[in-house]
C-alpha cells in the first residue's frame, strides 16, 4: 500500500528539529493547537482556505469570549472572507461600543475635545492585520492563525498581557482566498516524495496565471480606491466600520531577500501627515528590537513606497490610520534554496510574519494614547484645512457621461467621503475628515518630492532601474473622463447626502410607436445595448448624428425599431432599461441628419466574443478585459487557450481579443500557422482587437495584420541619430575625442535604444470625429500609458488613426513622464483601425481596461467590440 503524499512530506519534515515560534512560552491546553485540529505543526503544510477557516473556527469555539469571527465578503468563487476580533473578555464584550466610539473619534464634528478625551481614556487601540492579499505569498495566512493562537493561549506572557489590556486585534487571515487555493492546488499537484528546495522545481513555479491574483486576475493590492472587486469592497466597508488605528498588509518578496518593514521608501504621498510618517518609527523600532533578539535580518526605507493610494498599505492612511507594508522572503513551497546555497523552510517564513504581527500589536499597546490622540487630531486638522484652503469643494456636474459621473460619486461615498447631491450636480465639501482622500483622488496632479525626481533623472541617465514602484497618475475624474470643478466657494443651502447603497433612479418610460432611441456615449446606454442584445432585440446604431423634435442625437445613438422586433418589445425595453435615458418616438422623420433607414444606420449583431487566454497573455490584461465585459457590462466572453487559436474553429466567433502579452509573445505560442489563420478569419468578416502586446504581434511584419510599427527611441534631431562606427579588420574603430560630460553620455548610449519604461501616467488623446469607432467618444480622452511601447501612425491608404495623442506641450494629464517619452508620444496613435477583407483589425497602444478603472475609455473599447462587427460584412 502506498504511503500518502501528505504523510511522506510530514516524515521528511519531522527530521527537522521542532521550531519554537515564540520560545519559552507556556500555552493553555484548552486552546486547540494546529496539530490537534489539522494534524501537523505550524509551517509543515501550506493551508488551503478551507483548512484556514477550519482552524479559525476551532479557536472561536474554544474561546468564544475572547475571539469573534465576522464574515465581510464572498469571493467570486464563493469563498468567504472573514476577520477575527481578538482581545480581552472585557473588550470583546463591548465590541459594538468600541466601534461606536471609533466612529465618534473619526469625525471630530461629532464630539468635542473634552468628549474625545473621555472616550480615549478607556478605549483600546484597534488594529487590523491583513494577510495573504496575494494568494501565492503563502506564509502570512499561516502566521495569522499562529498570531491568533498565541494571543489566546499564551499564559503569563507580559507582551501578550499588555496587548490584550490595550488593543483589539482584527485579524484578516486570507484576503484573497481564490488566489490562495489556486496556488495550493498547483503546489500539491507538483509535490514529490519529499520537499524540493531547488528554485527551478515545479512546486516553486506556478503555471499561468499563478496564484497572486483573484478570480478575474486582479491584483487586489491595487484596487483599494477603484473598488472593482468584491473582496476589496467588503474590506473597505469593514475598515470604515472600525477605523483601525493601525493597518498592516503582510506580503512576500523574492526568496533571496530578508524581511522588510516600515518606515517606507520615498516617495511619500504629499497628503500624508507629518505625524503619520513619524509614527512609522514606533513600529519599525519595535520590530527591529524583536528581530534583533531572534537573529532575523531585515531592511527598511527601500523599494516599497507610500505614494500610490490603491495599496492596502496606503488607502487606510486617508481616514487617519498608520498603514504599513511588511515583506517576507518567500519559500514558495516548503523548502527553498537561496543563491548563497542556504536552505530555509516555510515555517521560518511563518515565524517571521508571526513575530512581526505580535511586535506590531505590542507597539500599538505601548503607544495607545498617542495613536488615539493623533487619530482624533487627524480628523480635526482635515476639517480645518478644508475650511481655509483655496479649494473649498469639488463639484461634479451631471453632464456628459452621466452614468460615469453617478458611478464616480457613488464610489467616493463608498469610501467614507461625504458627497452631497443637487439635481444637476454632486458637491464634495473639503471641510470633512476625508479631505486628504478627496484631494488624493480628485486632484489632477499628486506630485512626488523634487529631490526624489532629481535622483530618478540621474539614475535614468545611467540606465539604472527606476525606483518608482507603481503608476504616478490616477486622478479619478480623468480616469472616468468626467468634469470635476475645484471651487473656491461653498454651495449654499442644505443638500441631500448621497447614499451609496440606494438603488439608482429609473427614469419613466413612455411607449414608442416607431422606435426607442438611446443616446450613445453614456455608460448606461452601453449597459442597455448589452442587455438588449442578450434579450434578443434587434438594435440599430447610427454612424451620424440626427435631430428629431428639436433634440440632437449623437453619433452611435441606438435605435430599437418597434416593427422589427417582437410584439413584446415594449415590455422588454422597460425591463432592461435600468438607468439609461430612453426616448420613445412616434415618427422616423428627422429635421436634420440621417433617417433611421439610412445607409449610415447599421444593425448591431450580438457578437460571440473570444478572448485569448493563458500564455503569453498578461493575466491582468486578460482578466480585466473579461471582467469589464462580463461584470461591468454583463456580456458573456469565451476564453480560448491561446495555443488553441491555431486550430480552433473561429468561424463561430465574430470578435477575437488579444490582450497584452508577456514573455515570448504571441508569435511563439501561435506558431507559423497562427497568423495565416487569423488573417483568413478577419478577411471573412471577423473583428480582431489587439491590446498593447497583442497589437505589437499584429503589427509584426511576420504577422502582417496591422500597418504600423513599434518605434525605437527617437533622436532629438534626425542628424543626431547615431550610426555605429565600422570596425577595421583588426576589430578597432577610428578614435574620437570627448570634450565634456554630454559627449560622454552620448558616446555610451546604445545604438538602437528603446524609450525608457514609464510606470503609468495619464495622457490625453483626441478622437477622430468622423469614424464609426469613435461614435459617442468625447473629443478628448485620457489613457493610462505604461511601459515603453510607442507605435507609428497608420498611413491614410492603410487605415485610420481613430484616437491620437496630443502634442508634447498638452499631452500629459497626470503623473510623471520622462521628457523624451513625452516628445515621442506626441501625435502617435492610441487607437488604429484597418480594413482587412470583410473584417477589421483594431489596435490599442494603451490598455483601455487597465485595472478596470479607466472608465473614460469604455465607449471606445465597446465600439471596437460591438460596432466593429456591425461594420464587418
Amino acid at each position: 500500500m502506498r504511503t500518502p503524499l501528505l504523510a511522506l512530506t510530514a516524515l521528511a519534515l519531522a527530521a527537522q528539529p521542532k521550531l519554537e515560534f515564540w520560545p519559552n512560552t507556556a500555552y493553555d491546553p484548552a486552546i486547540p493547537t494546529f496539530h490537534k485540529v489539522l494534524g501537523h505543526e505550524p509551517g509543515e503544510r501550506i493551508l488551503s482556505h478551507a483548512n484556514l477557516m477550519r482552524y479559525l473556527d476551532g479557536l472561536a469555539a474554544a474561546a468564544p469570549n475572547r475571539i469573534k469571527v465576522f464574515e465581510y465578503a464572498k469571493s467570486w468563487e464563493g469563498r468567504k472572507l472573514v476577520y477575527a476580533a481578538v482581545g480581552s473578555e472585557a473588550n470583546i464584550r463591548r465590541l459594538p461600543e468600541i466601534q461606536a466610539a471609533m466612529r465618534k473619534l473619526a469625525d471630530p464634528r461629532a464630539s468635542s475635545e473634552a468628549e474625545a478625551r473621555k472616550i480615549m481614556a478607556t478605549l483600546p487601540a484597534v488594529i487590523w492585520l491583513g494577510y495573504g492579499i496575494h494568494g501565492n505569498e503563502i506564509s502570512s495566512p499561516d502566521a495569522a492563525l499562529l498570531t491568533a493562537y498565541h494571543l489566546l493561549a499564551a499564559r503569563k506572557d507580559k507582551v501578550v498581557d499588555s496587548i490584550l489590556a490595550g488593543v483589539v486585534v482584527l485579524i484578516d487571515p486570507t484576503q484573497n482566498p481564490d488566489g490562495r487555493d489556486r496556488f495550493v492546488h498547483n503546489f500539491e499537484q507538483a509535490e514529490g516524495i519529499e520537499p524540493d528546495a531547488h528554485p527551478s522545481a515545479a512546486e516553486h513555479n506556478e503555471p499561468w496565471p499563478g496564484g497572486r491574483t483573484n478570480h478575474y486576475y486582479f491584483d487586489l493590492n491595487r484596487d483599494f480606491f477603484a473598488l472593482t472587486q468584491p473582496e476589496t469592497r467588503g474590506r473597505v466597508r469593514a475598515l470604515l466600520e472600525w477605523h483601525p488605528l493601525v493597518f498592516v498588509d503582510l506580503h512576500e518578496m523574492g526568496s533571496n531577500s530578508t524581511y522588510y518593514f516600515a518606515p517606507e521608501a520615498v516617495p511619500f504621498n504629499p497628503h500624508l501627515t507629518k505625524e503619520q510618517k513619524q509614527s512609522l518609527d514606533w513600529f519599525g523600532k519595535n520590530n527591529a528590537g524583536w528581530f534583533d533578539q531572534f537573529g532575523f535580518s531585515y531592511f527598511t526605507r527601500e523599494v516599497y513606497d507610500a505614494f500610490y493610494p490603491g495599496y492596502g498599505s496606503s488607502w487606510p492612511s486617508y481616514y487617519g490610520s498608520i498603514a504599513m507594508t511588511y515583506e517576507n522572503a518567500s519559500s514558495r513551497g516548503l523548502l527553498m534554496r537561496r543563491a548563497d546555497d542556504t536552505v530555509f523552510h516555510f515555517r521560518d517564513t511563518v515565524q517571521r510574519h508571526f513575530v512581526a504581527s505580535i511586535s506590531t500589536a505590542e507597539a500599538a499597546a505601548k503607544n495607545r494614547e498617542a495613536l488615539l490622540a493623533n487619530f482624533y487630531r487627524y480628523g480635526q486638522s482635515a476639517v480645518e484645512e478644508g475650511s481655509r484652503e483655496p479649494v473649498r469643494e469639488y463639484v461634479l456636474p451631471r453632464r456628459g457621461d452621466i452614468g460615469a459621473v453617478d458611478r464616480l460619486a457613488t464610489l467616493l461615498a463608498r469610501q467614507g467621503i461625504e458627497v452631497r447631491r443637487a439635481r444637476d450636480r454632486y458637491v464634495i465639501p473639503l471641510a470633512q475628515p476625508a479631505k486628504r482622500l478627496i484631494r488624493t483622488l480628485l486632484d489632477s496632479q499628486v506630485s512626488m518630492e523634487d529631490f526624489f525626481l532629481q535622483d530618478e533623472e540621474r539614475r535614468r541617465r545611467k540606465k539604472l532601474s527606476t525606483e518608482i514602484y507603481d503608476v504616478t497618475g490616477w486622478s479619478m475624474p480623468l480616469l472616468y473622463n468626467v468634469e470635476a470643478i475645484a471651487s473656491s466657494s461653498v454651495t449654499p443651502g442644505p443638500l441631500e447626502k448621497l447614499n451609496p447603497d440606494a438603488p439608482p433612479a429609473r427614469p419613466s418610460l413612455g411607449k414608442a410607436a416607431v422606435a426607442y432611441l438611446v443616446p450613445w456615449g453614456d455608460r448606461r446606454s452601453a449597459q442597455f445595448l448589452t442587455a438588449a442584445l442578450r434579450a434578443g432585440l434587434r438594435v440599430h446604431s447610427s454612424d451620424k448624428a440626427f435631430t428629431q423634435n428639436g433634440r440632437q442625437f449623437p453619433r452611435g445613438t441606438l435605435i430599437v425599431k418597434v416593427k422589427e422586433n417582437a410584439s413584446s418589445v415594449h415590455e422588454t425595453v422597460a425591463r432592461i432599461a435600468g438607468a439609461a435615458e430612453i426616448v420613445p418616438t412616434g415618427t422616423g422623420w428627422v429635421e436634420d441628419g440621417v433617417n433611421f433607414g439610412s445607409r449610415h444606420v447599421q444593425v448591431v449583431p450580438g457578437p460571440a466574443i473570444a478572448l485569448a487566454w493563458d500564455r503569453p497573455t498578461a493575466a491582468g490584461s486578460a482578466g480585466a478585459t473579461r471582467f469589464v465585459l462580463e461584470r461591468q457590462f454583463h456580456y458573456p466572453v469565451t476564453p480560448v487557450r491561446t495555443a488553441g487559436l491555431s486550430t480552433a474553429d473561429l468561424s463561430k466567433f465574430q470578435v477575437l481579443i488579444l490582450p497584452d502579452s508577456t514573455g515570448e509573445g504571441y508569435a511563439a505560442v501561435l506558431g507559423p500557422n497562427g497568423p495565416r489563420r487569423l488573417k483568413d478569419w478577419v478577411t471573412a468578416g471577423g473583428t480582431l482587437i489587439g491590446i498593447r502586446g497583442g497589437m505589437a504581434f499584429l503589427a509584426d511584419p511576420k504577422t502582417g495584420l496591422l500597418a504600423v510599427a513599434q518605434e525605437n527611441l527617437a533622436a532629438e534631431k534626425p542628424a543626431e541619430a547615431k550610426k555605429p562606427e565600422p570596425a577595421a579588420s583588426d576589430g578597432k574603430v577610428p578614435g574620437k575625442l570627448l570634450h565634456n560630460d554630454a559627449e560622454f553620455e552620448s558616446a555610451i548610449r546604445p545604438d538602437n535604444d528603446q524609450p525608457d519604461e514609464v510606470r503609468g501616467v495619464l495622457v490625453k488623446a483626441r478622437s477622430d470625429p468622423d469614424h464609426w469607432l469613435t461614435a459617442g467618444v468625447a473629443d478628448t480622452v485620457q489613457a493610462l500609458v505604461q511601459g515603453r511601447m510607442i507605435f507609428t501612425p497608420i498611413k491614410l491608404d492603410k487605415g485610420v488613426n481613430a484616437a491620437v495623442f496630443l502634442g508634447a506641450d498638452k499631452l500629459l494629464a497626470s503623473g510623471y513622464l520622462w521628457q523624451e517619452n513625452r516628445q515621442q508620444l506626441a501625435y502617435k496613435p492610441l487607437t488604429v483601425v484597418q480594413k482587412e477583407g470583410q473584417g477589421w483589425v483594431i489596435g490599442f497602444t494603451a490598455d483601455p481596461n487597465f485595472r478596470a478603472f479607466v472608465d473614460g475609455l469604455n465607449t471606445l473599447f465597446l465600439n471596437a467590440v460591438f460596432r466593429g462587427p456591425a461594420h464587418a460584412r
